[in-house]
């Protein structure tokens, strides 16, 4: 091979190969190649050259090569027919000299400048070498003639010399070999590569030299080979005798390097293992490099190969007895092998042979080739095994797990062998209750079975056709045998019918009899079910059962009362492995049954402080319960025996479970249910079919009877518990809405099958009991209904049925559950309810599960019409509750105003106080002793905004006594008609929030209803009185007025054309509330009110109506009042109203206001004149005109003052008059005079 050259050409399988005359390159030993692709070998190699196949088919082995007649070899040229013959010697002492040249390169320091230099040296020293070795090998086969030894012709010195070959050979390639000594004294390997730049793989010299050594090793038998194949007879060498005293032949030369070649393996070998730990030993390799592993299949092919068509011994042969030496004393071992040493000599030889059995799969060619027959070496192991389990200290486990994990892979590779399986039950049988564990690693299986599920799936995992490289770090060494026993019963079975196995049953079974079951422990009880499950998953399942059932009938009682769990665990694992291989349960579930309605019915009686007992009878259960479920979902058929494990066991055991072992119950009911619908929708859709077959038919009605009856005993045992449950504090909510939606779809899908009180319509009374019913919680219900309105067809079916609005209870459902958020027990007393904000007070799941409920009402086609109908876009996914509830009132509200037939308007009435139902018993809890602020804010809020969106359905009369019950209970309660009680903080800001909402809509309802409701006013106006008082900030705090909900009502409405009624009502409740006293005026509510009268005359239009109405109660404080305060906001007021008439009289002096101020002089100007002179300057400065007008009237009311005292003209008085007259211009100036004129 060439510095350049990297591969080599490839030959064909084919006999005679067509190649052309150019030079092909000699096959060798070679690791540099790219394995990505699959590629085992380097195209260089023995294996995919060709090499092998020709050396057996005794083929030309370079066909190409030495067809000139000089071949240059070590650099000189040499006649190519003579020169082995003519020039032998000279040509090994070449060879070795090449061989020392090599050997000195690495002496010189290898570093990454010298390494091209040194590769390229080193190459072609090798090159060199491998050449003469293969120029032998094409000499023997082509110019080789073997001499008539008989024959006494004379002959040719050069056929003298030709004669005398083959023990030349002899000689000289043992003394090769004597030479390069054995492989594993090699003192160092380095197998590394250094990379160019080019990306080009540049080696050391020792990579060469270890290379160049194996290919010596392998070519020195090649050519004993072809030797052998030439002559037909022995060849002996002169120059060498062997430790017997008799010269080497080539046959013996062979089978002693064969011999050392075998101990050089296993040494490098035994260099791999002595590093690993046993569990780890399986994943490594045995071979440094893929060239190591070349030689191991090139041996095999070669060794095999001369068994088959000779005498000699078989690869095997060879490797056994090699191995047999490392067991052996020194004393017993023989001089000539070398010495072999192992720390571990059994998991070595288990390695060793399971690596290298693995190598059997590679063809002549080194391609894997699994379907390849692979040559066996049971008798080996068998004696192997042997000694592997009669060691007399005992088997560390560690150990005999390799061990097993060696024999579980040679059983994939090679035949079955039931006396595996014999030997290694012998030893299991005795051992059934050991535990089999490593401290220090973990385990699955045995030690871990927690159900009879995982019971299952350790058998499953042993009969898996390939294992996890790690078997040994993961499960015992029992599972391992039982890996192994299914291993080799499948393949004996597969190849040679039940026999095999009938003869391993009998051995097993064989163990086992009375007194070795009352032997066994927990974990031999363990162990025992594993191996008659794994007998049971790979044979005849209810044969194998039977025979467990009657064996179980061996034990103690007192041990089955302890193990009853493990008992249970394995009778249900055999009860699923039927289920499994759709077997009919009936044998094993009568009697299984039986135990557990037993056992329910302990569980039931027990008392609640016995808590080991219930402990241990829940174990039991729980393993039934769970079981069970596996077996539906399992089973591709169900039976009739499959009722036989729903029985009245069930009905006990409910009764008796607390909240976390009711869990367990409702979750095995789902999933029952589930799996029974299923199995009914397969069968319609099978009956449904065109052309059904009678006899497929009446199948299919068969087991849709079964099925039927199985549903009928699901209804019986546990619907009228959850049916009892809907108001109890022990079911999970949520898996009582779960199992309750189960029941209604499985009543839909069979109806007939529903209890008889549920008839005629099933669906309808279970949606009525866990649905519609407003006494159960609405947690429940909104689980519920989501569960339901989740399946189209179902809901499409109940909203076309005509005996009952589906959609319409559904709506009024929801709605419950959005007012009812934050109530967590209904029925519960009023300390359940905790005050705290909306966020915290609302439980997640539930939040999400509303969420979910308002998202599929909204799909509800009823909501979708009342939408469509008030042009609202609908939110396309609400995901706030209350703001979708709002959306939707509102949308209601809209859809009746544009209703134009007072037909359609009557419905709606009708649909609207359906979808209500009865609200104020949603919203009741919220309103008791002790305060849950979030629940008001809520309940206030949107109470509101139904009163405001619904005002014209609550004008109708159907509507109005609902909007009575709402105010008379949420803004007129008994509590805020007592004055002297406070109202509770939450309440009043609940309701500050929300009355604008309510006054607004009370106003609309006043102008829109069919006929004069003196009552709804009088609501009205106390509503007002109630609350406009309440809210008033205290002085001097006016600027709080702003956020009065009285205001807020106005403002928020300004344009509507029933506002003027709201605030004509507002002034009325004003001068009623707070202007007609008698007595001592109430200061401190006159300065609260005095700025709301302000306040609310500047946002609204003032109206003479309401000045009429307002003005004399100000006036009347301006008089009687002395407080500071108060005189100034009542001026303040005077001021603003005076100055509103002016604007609104354009000039002219509004009638009104001067027939109040008349009428006030009237009644106050003779006892206060001087405090009304003084108002009316004020009023003068504003608008003269008004008090001019009023000068007639001031007169007189001067003369009424002096006549009724009767002590003449009231100097004082007089003078007060003319200071107001002279404010008012030339008319005051004329009444001044007239005064002054006036004698009487």
């Amino acid at each position: 091979m060439s510095d350049c050259s990297v591969g080599s050409t490839l030959l064909t399988d084919s006999l005679e190969l067509e190649l052309k005359t150019e030079w092909c390159n000699p096959p060798c030993f070679s690791c540099a190649f790219d394995s990505r692709g699959g590629k085992k070998f380097s195209g260089e190699s023995y294996l995919a050259s060709g090499a092998l196949k020709r050396l057996i088919l005794n083929l030309d082995p370079l066909p190409t090569n030495f067809e000139e007649d000089t071949v240059e070899i070590f650099g000189i040229e040499w006649v190519t027919e003579t020169a082995l013959v003519n020039s032998s010697r000279e040509l090994f002492h070449l060879f070795r000299q090449q061989l020392y040249n090599l050997e000195s390169l690495l002496q010189v320091s290898c570093d990454f400048g010298r390494i091209s230099t040194l590769h390229c040296k080193a190459n072609n020293i090798r090159q060199q070498c491998i050449l003469f070795l293969h120029y032998i090998k094409v000499f023997i086969f082509r110019c080789l003639k073997v001499q008539d030894a008989e024959s006494h012709i004379p002959v040719h010195p050069y056929e003298t010399l030709e004669a005398q070959l083959p023990s030349v050979l002899v000689d000289e390639l043992h003394g090769l070999l004597l030479y390069i000594g054995h492989l594993y004294e090699l003192s160092s390997i380095n197998l590394g590569a250094f990379v160019n730049q080019n990306q080009n793989k540049l080696f050391p010299p020792s990579w060469h030299l270890l290379h160049l050594h194996l290919d010596i090793h392998w070519l020195v038998l090649e050519i004993l080979h072809m030797l052998s194949e030439k002559l037909k007879q022995a060849a002996y060498g002169h120059q060498f005798i062997s430790l017997a005293g008799d010269n080497f032949t080539n046959v013996s030369l062979f089978e002693e390097h064969c011999e050392n070649l075998f101990c050089d393996l296993i040494s490098l070998s035994l260099k791999r293992y002595d590093k690993v730990r046993p569990s780890e030993a399986l994943l490594s390799d045995n071979c440094h490099c893929s060239c190591i592993k070349e030689l191991w299949v090139l041996l095999i092919h070669i060794l095999d190969h001369r068994h088959k068509w000779s005498l000699s011994e078989s690869f095997w042969s060879w490797l056994n007895k090699i191995l047999k030496t490392l067991f052996e004393t020194s004393s017993e071992q023989r001089p000539s092998m070398p010495v072999i040493k192992s720390r571990d000599p059994l998991g070595f030889s288990w390695w060793i042979i399971t690596c290298v059995a693995s190598f059997y799969q590679f063809d002549r060619h080194g391609v894997p080739d699994e379907m390849r027959q692979m040559e066996s070496n049971w008798n080996f192991v068998e004696e192997l095994l042997k000694r592997s389990l009669s060691v007399q200290e005992g088997i560390l486990e560690e150990q005999l797990r390799m061990y097993l994990h060696c024999c579980l892979t040679l059983c994939e590779f090679w035949e079955p062998n039931n006396t595996i399986v014999n030997i290694l039950w012998e030893y299991y049988s005795k051992n059934l209750n050991s535990s089999f564990t490593v401290s220090w690693l973990p385990l699955k299986g045995l030690v871990n079975i927690k159900s009879p599920l995982s019971m299952l799936d350790l058998v499953k995992n042993c009969c898996c056709d390939k294992q996890d490289h790690d078997l040994s770090k993961l499960y015992s060494s029992y599972t391992i045998f039982l890996c192994i026993l299914a291993k080799i019963v499948k393949k004996a079975m597969k190849n040679n019918g039940p026999h095999p196995w009938k003869q391993i049953k009998g051995r097993i079974y064989s163990k086992f009899h009375q007194k070795r079951m009352e032997e066994l422990t927990e974990v031999g009880l363990q162990n025992f079910f594993s191996l008659f499950l794994l007998l049971a998953a790979i044979a005849e399942v209810e044969d194998v059962a039977s025979h467990v059932l009657n064996l179980l009938n061996f034990l103690k009682p007192a041990f089955i009362t302890s193990q009853r769990a493990l008992v249970w665990k394995g009778q249900m694992a055999f009860l699923l492995m039927y289920a499994q291989k759709n077997l009919d349960i009936g044998v094993l579930a009568e009697k299984f049954s039986y135990e557990f309605q037993e056992r329910a019915k302990e569980f039931l009686v027990s008392k609640k402080e016995e808590m080991v007992q219930r402990h241990n009878l829940w174990t039991l259960l729980s393993i039934y319960i769970d079981g069970v479920q596996e077996v539906f979902e399992t089973s591709s058929c169900l039976y009739p025996s499959h009722e036989k494990l729903l029985n009245d066991g069930f009905s006990m055991l409910l009764r008796a479970c607390r909240e976390s072992e009711l869990r367990a119950v409702l979750n095995f009911l789902q999933a029952v249910l589930a799996r029974i619908r299923s199995f009914h929708q397969q069968l319609c859709q099978e009956l449904q079919k065109e052309n059904v077959d009678l006899v497929v038919q009446s199948s299919l009605l068969a087991k849709e009877r079964h099925l039927a009856a199985i549903a009928s005993t699901l209804w019986k045992h546990f619907f009228s518990f959850l049916k009892s449950q809907r108001m109890a504090e022990i079911v999970p909510l949520s898996q009582l809405a779960d199992a309750a939606a189960d029941f209604t779809l499985l009543a839909a899908d069979m109806p007939s099958t529903a209890p008889s009180d549920l008839q005629p319509q099933p669906v309808i009374s279970i949606i009525q009991i866990f649905g519609w019913d407003d006494i159960i919680w609405p947690q429940l219900v909104a689980r519920y209904l989501s569960h339901l309105l989740q399946n189209s067809t179902l809901c499409e079916a109940l909203s076309h049925s005509g005996n009952v609005s589906f959609q319409s209870s559904t709506i009024r459902s929801w709605i419950r559950c959005v007012l009812q958020m934050y109530i967590k027990n209904l029925p519960g007393p009023d300390d359940l309810f905790v005050d705290m904000n909306p966020e915290q007070a609302v439980e997640k799941d539930y939040m999400e599960q509303l969420a979910e409920l308002t998202r599929l009402i909204f799909k509800l086609s009823e909501v979708k019409h009342i939408f469509s109908q008030a042009q609202v876009e609908c939110l396309p996914t609400p995901e706030d509750p209350k703001k979708a509830l709002v959306q939707f009132l509102e949308a209601v509200g809209i859809t009746y105003r544009n209703l134009q037939t007072l037909s359609d308007k009557s419905a709606m009435v009708t649909k609207s106080l359906e979808y209500l139902g009865e609200v104020l018993k949603y919203i009741k809890p919220y309103l008791g002793k002790r305060i849950f602020s979030a629940g008001l804010q809520l309940t206030y809020g949107m109470m509101g905004i139904l009163v405001k969106s619904w005002a014209q359905i609550f004008a109708t009369s159907k509507a109005q006594k609902l909007l009575f019950r709402i105010i008379d209970c949420l803004l007129l309660p008994h509590t805020v008609l007592q004055q002297e009680k406070e109202l509770p903080a939450a309440m009043l800001t609940a309701i500050q929030k929300s009355l604008p909402l309510y006054l607004q809509g009370m106003c609309i309802v006043c102008s829109h209803s069919q006929n004069a409701n003196a009552y709804l006013n009088q609501l009205l106006g106390n509503v007002i009185e109630q609350y406009i008082g309440r809210f008033l900030p205290a002085p001097p705090y006016v600027a709080a007025l702003e956020q009065h909900p009285v205001l807020l009502a106005l403002r928020n409405s300004a344009t509507v054309p029933w506002i003027s009624s709201l605030k004509k009502c507002i002034v009325q409740v004003i001068r009623k509330s707070y202007f007609e006293y008698k007595g001592s005026a109430p200061i401190p509510r006159l300065a609260s009110i005095l700025p709301f009268i302000l306040q609310l005359f500047k946002e609204t239009n003032v109206d003479s109506c309401e000045i009429e109405l307002l003005l004399p109660g100000i006036l009347k404080c301006l008089v009687l009042i002395n407080d500071p305060q108060v005189k100034r906001l009542a001026t303040e007021n005077l001021q603003y109203m005076v100055k509103a008439c002016q604007v609104g009289s354009e000039g002219e002096p509004a009638t009104q206001l001067t027939s109040v101020f008349r009428h006030f002089i009237q009644e106050y100007g003779v006892r206060y004149s001087s405090q009304v002179y003084g108002i009316l300057e004020t009023v003068a400065t504003l608008n003269q005109q008004v008090v001019i007008h009023l000068i007639s009237t001031l007169t007189q009311s001067l003369k009424d003052s002096e006549l009724k005292w009767g002590l003449g003209k009231n100097t004082e008085q007089r003078e007060t008059y003319r200071k107001l007259l002279s404010h008012l211009g030339q008319v005051g100036q004329h009444e001044i005079q007239r005064l002054e004129n006036d004698n009487t």
